[in-house]
């Protein structure tokens, strides 16, 4: 490959060899992971399968793994030299042996073909181009410390940053993260470092060594795949390692249901421990309690949220629920009028017409409840009929109000319809057939039940993360004395379930009830919500109408993730809000992609400025690719993908009469 073409994929590639400087390589697209069990090389392997990237694991403890030579990196096709893979993923700079025969083939295959390698995490020293700890850095604890984006960072893989990011400090009697701190030598370039505790100048945590015709990403810092900072770095570790020329897509989402919207939902009764009404309430049957439900004056201040924050809700509507209180109150309801004057500030999604549980039929005299039977011992089911109604009489509700709605999104109550465990093993056999009665094509899940998409008849699931703000609470005291009835032990007055679960932790102590919610409970949501909407996760997170009633408890969640997030991130990598059928065919087209890699249907290279791809047909490819790239298709080159995060990405097929797809780098 020449010079210029490896320049035009990454600043300061090195000079590949003379051997096949006179003929343009090929190189696939494709990356290879060397991996030795520990955390970082997963944390990037990790990334590297969210986002859609082909890649070869080596497992260095794997008795019976490849021999890393010549002929495993590299061969000839059709007389043009080929190079397997684009980058190269290590568990630190000499995982074989520094001078070992594999080591050497490595190094070698890497200058030959202008190849990068990221060491995911080894120590400050000479051999990797910064100076000793001893010599002026520092080794130690990163936990709550924060790190800067370097000016070399921001023009280069990390510039999708605003400039500063803090290590996660979730626990003052654990050390989370562990670093080296160095300083840079000739070759080195910096592109994330923090400030010398108890020292003078910076040092690196995260920089580029130039030497010997190679590029290393040198990583001087221990992490996982599920802290904060790694979430908000990995992209940029990726883009270097690439070249910013890849397949596979990464955008952060962020989309927020607000179910159960028209319908009021239940409290929750501080004295009794259990919610009045619910199965599992002894002596408390509802009565005489005042459910919670928005008013005019808290849809009013939806509507200017949104205006101020420039966020889009999903009103998840309940219109039947809605009518039944009309009716209940003199033929008048503010809270709908309201709403409907604000209608198209909002996406609405169905929510069925009255709520109604719509799997099998319940039988309340157990707890927890069990499915009923008929005199056969067969389940009794809600029949094909009751759930279309259901579905259709809240659909053509919202079209008579000209509501914003799309027919084929759908979200059940609880869920119900989709088999819940241990109840229900397997679906309400009637679900599949109301559905596509009323052309329902997207029927949002449960996340912490079913996180895999998966069809039901011919709609698909959209599965949904629960918020950790409940259905049942509309005051911050409400909230925060559910929170310690299930996460405090039953020496604390909790109700021991977080001792016996063996997937929660207890708190030290409970929290006050004054003050827990906005100290300790919406930092703990706010930060998880967050994590997932950085981390390539399309999944759209679901709270109720109750949590914008009353105390307005879902907003300081959504205040501090898009304040946290638009602190970390630059103008050019915004969240993307989507719709539910968007998302639904989102993680379609990834289902649809990750078999077609498993099973070997894609090739892509590039060639100097071609990028070239095929895969099955009707399989759209997800690219991205640096900004000034253009499609070639049959007549015209126009310019490839959208922008985001500093480059151009896209789901895309080739064009009318074309085998593959053909992109022209800048």
């Amino acid at each position: 490959m020449t010079v210029a073409g490896l320049s035009a994929l990454g600043v300061g590639v090195p000079t590949v060899s003379p051997a096949v400087a006179a003929v343009e390589p090929r190189i696939d697209l494709k990356v290879l992971v060397v991996d030795d069990g520990d955390s970082p090389v997963q944390a990037i392997t990790a990334e590297l399968k969210s986002t859609g990237i082909p890649y070869t694991t080596i497992d260095l403890t794997a008795a019976n793994r490849p021999t890393i030579d010549a002929a495993f990196l590299s061969d000839t096709v059709q007389g043009v030299p080929r190079a397997r893979y684009q980058g190269v993923v290590l568990p630190n700079e000499a995982p074989f042996g520094a001078g070992s025969a594999e080591q050497a083939a490595l190094e070698s295959y890497e200058k030959t073909f202008g190849v990068p390698q990221v060491d995911a995490y080894t120590w400050a020293h000479p051999e990797v181009g910064l100076d000793y700890t001893s010599e002026g850095g520092w080794a130690g604890t990163l936990d709550g410390r924060t790190a800067g984006v370097t000016a070399a960072g921001r023009s280069g893989p990390f510039g999708y940053l605003d400039g500063s990011l803090s290590f996660e400090d979730n626990s003052p009697s654990l050390q989370e993260s562990y670093g080296y701190v160095g300083r840079p030598r000739t070759g080195f370039t910096s592109y994330v470092d923090i400030a010398v505790p108890g020292g003078a100048g910076r040092g690196s945590l995260i920089g580029e060594y130039a030497h010997d015709g190679r590029r290393e990403l040198v990583v001087t810092f221990a992490y996982n795949q599920h802290q904060r900072e790694f979430k908000v770095l990995a992209r940029g570790i990726v883009e270097w390692l690439t070249q910013g020329v890849h397949l596979g897509t990464n955008r952060n989402y962020f989309a927020v249901h607000v179910d159960d919207v028209f319908a009021p939902d239940s409290r929750w009764d501080t004295e009794r421990n259990c919610t009045p009404g619910g199965f599992d309430c002894a002596d408390g049957d509802g009565e005489g309690t005042t459910p919670i439900r928005m008013t005019a004056a808290d849809a009013a201040y939806a509507a200017q949220w949104q205006r101020s924050t420039g966020f889009t809700l999903d009103m998840v509507y309940n219109a039947g629920s809605g009518e039944e209180f009309k009716s209940q109150n003199g033929g008048t309801d503010e809270l709908t009028e309201q709403l409907l004057a604000d209608k198209n500030q909002y996406r609405w999604i169905n929510h069925t017409y009255t709520h109604p549980y719509l799997g099998c039929v319940q039988d309340t005299t157990t707890v927890p409840w069990t499915c009923a039977k008929d005199a056969g011992g067969r389940t009794r089911w809600t029949s094909r009929a009751d759930i279309a109604a259901q579905i259709r009489d809240n659909h053509d509700w919202a079209v008579a109000k000209g509501l914003p709605v799309q027919r084929g999104e759908l979200v059940t109550g609880e869920h119900s319809g989709l088999k819940t465990l241990p109840q229900m093993p397997e679906d309400n056999p009637n679900l599949a057939g109301a559905l596509a009665d009323n052309g329902v094509t997207w029927i949002a899940s449960d996340n912490s039940r079913e996180s895999d998409q998966r069809s039901v008849g011919s709609a698909l699931t959209v599965p949904r993360y629960p918020m950790n703000v409940y259905y049942n609470v509309g005051t911050a005291a409400e909230m925060t004395d559910e929170y310690n009835w299930i996460y405090t032990s039953k020496a604390d007055g909790g109700s021991g379930a977080c001792e016996s679960n063996a997937s929660s932790t207890c708190l030290d102590a409970p929290l006050d009830t004054a003050t827990g919610y906005a100290s300790y409970i919406v930092p703990q949501e706010a930060n998880a919500a967050l994590k997932h909407a950085i981390g390539n996760d399309p999944r759209p997170h679901y709270a109720h109408q109750s949590n914008l009633a009353e105390d307005r408890l879902l907003y300081p969640v959504m205040d501090k993730v898009l304040a946290d997030y638009r602190a970390l991130y630059a103008d050019n990598t915004p969240l993307e809000n989507l719709r539910q059928s968007a998302i639904g065919a989102e993680l379609q087209n990834r289902a649809a992609w990750r078999s077609a890699v498993s099973g070997g249907k894609v090739t892509a290279y590039r060639i100097g400025k071609t990028v070239t791809v095929t895969a099955p047909s009707g399989t759209k490819i997800p690219v991205t690719a640096p900004e000034g790239t253009r499609q070639q298709l049959l007549f015209s080159t126009p310019a490839f993908g959208t922008p985001y995060a500093g480059g151009r990405s896209a789901w895309t097929t080739p064009d009318f009469l074309q085998s593959a797809l053909t992109l022209r780098l800048p």
